[in-house]
């Protein structure tokens, strides 16, 4: 009896660990796009005097980009 118990923890252990794991790659996927792309579009800006274009645009592209791979990644999962 003991050992089913067990088993029964230890199984759903394994799953709380595995979406907690899926929660910070979801979090990674979405967040570092933004960052990199919108400090990028920053940089540009200061350089050309061209203040939201490029911010805007790499905010955008970074919102593209994260929404197809949560979309790939979610599409392996089911």
């Amino acid at each position: 009896m003991l050992k089913e118990q067990d088993k029964k923890i230890e199984k759903n252990n394994e799953g709380v660990v595995y979406a907690l794991s899926l929660v910070f790659e979801l979090g990674y996927i979405i967040a570092l796009p933004i960052v990199i792309l919108a400090l990028g579009g920053r940089l540009l800006d200061r350089k050309l005097d061209s203040s939201p274009a490029f911010l805007l645009l790499g905010i955008s592209i970074a919102i593209l980009l994260s929404s197809y791979l949560v979309h790939q990644k979610m599409k392996k999962i089911v």
